[in-house]
């Protein structure tokens, strides 16, 4: 056969194999319709919102001016990303944000685990659904008023240095003290997050046969036993996957809750990334150069990602892809 009759071969094939795949698409559209509806906004909104944004990530590259546009400000390459890795700020930035991070994966991450877990033990649905109640309003309080709510109570005449008073204690300003801002920023958002964030967990214990347990205790094992080897097990995939996602925003700490309540005295513990990045951006009309802190914090965020998703995938044989 000819060569050229192998490429009209070839393009027959392929324009069958096109056609053959338009009609299995619309074939799905139409058994599915439905739900691709019920997606459109979705993808809408991370297309309008997330996808064409990126667009402004040129200016970490450019000398912006909002007179002159993104596209006809001059490049002036790395330049912000080399003024921010010398800044004098940076070793704080870093420090502050990783050390937030890890106490908020230390302390916050197992919290919605273990009481997912205590809550899984409880035979009473009346009380169970009464804590579940309790436990997830927090998260639906303003963080305008959560702050509100901690500030008062950390105040010199607030109700915790009542309490510290009345067992012959000396009142203090709590958020006035750099050491004492981590633990009032991780515990409060532990007690924030910590009914929501059990949701999922909760529903991944659903999700474990009964008939396990029955076997369990047929063998003689034990409500521990049964938790370490079947619970425990049972929503060990779920724990993982949010532990690498979690991993992926190490550098994301939220800066509206620190705007809120650090100030000048507590900038040694309490400054991160996010809020020096506010105060460039916002305060001193440095857009191009919080971009490029922004940029050099995703890139971070999705190195760690990475890492995180390769060990995992290697120790536990489970991860995101």
């Amino acid at each position: 056969m000819s060569i050229e009759a192998n490429i009209c071969s070839n393009t027959a094939a392929v324009k069958k194999d096109k056609r053959r795949l338009l009609k299995l698409i619309r074939k799905d559209f139409k058994m599915n319709h439905v739900i691709y509806f019920m997606v459109t906004p979705v993808l809408l909104y991370y297309i309008i919102f997330h996808f064409i944004p990126m667009y402004g990530v040129l200016i970490a590259f450019k000398d912006y001016s909002i007179a002159k546009g993104i596209l006809n400000s001059p490049w002036i390459g790395f330049e912000y990303f080399n003024d921010f890795l010398n800044s004098v700020y940076f070793g704080r930035l870093m420090r502050n944000t990783f050390v937030l991070s890890i106490y908020d994966i230390i302390f916050g991450f197992p919290a919605p685990i273990i009481l997912a877990l205590m809550l899984n033990e409880i035979q009473s649905n009346k009380f169970k659904r009464t804590v579940q109640t309790i436990s997830y309003l927090p998260h639906f309080v303003s963080i305008i008023v959560i702050c509100g709510i901690i500030t008062d109570f950390l105040l010199r005449d607030g109700l915790i240095n009542d309490i510290i008073f009345f067992f012959g204690g000396k009142r203090f300003s709590f958020l006035l003290e750099p050491d004492w801002f981590r633990t009032i920023y991780v515990s409060s958002g532990i007690w924030q997050q910590l009914g929501w964030n059990s949701i999922i967990y909760l529903a991944a214990l659903s999700s474990i046969d009964p008939e396990l347990y029955q076997a369990a205790k047929i063998d003689g094992a034990k409500r521990w036993k049964q938790i370490y080897h079947i619970t425990i097990p049972g929503i060990l995939p779920t724990i993982i996957i949010l532990f690498i996602l979690r991993m992926g925003s190490i550098l994301s700490v939220g800066f509206e809750k620190i705007l809120l309540l650090y100030n000048p005295n507590t900038y040694e513990t309490a400054d991160v990334i996010s809020t020096y990045v506010y105060r460039k951006g916002v305060l001193d009309a440095a857009y191009g150069f919080s971009s490029a802190v922004g940029l050099f914090n995703s890139c971070f965020n999705f190195l760690f990602l990475i890492v995180t998703n390769w060990l995992s995938k290697r120790i536990t044989k489970n991860s995101l892809w």
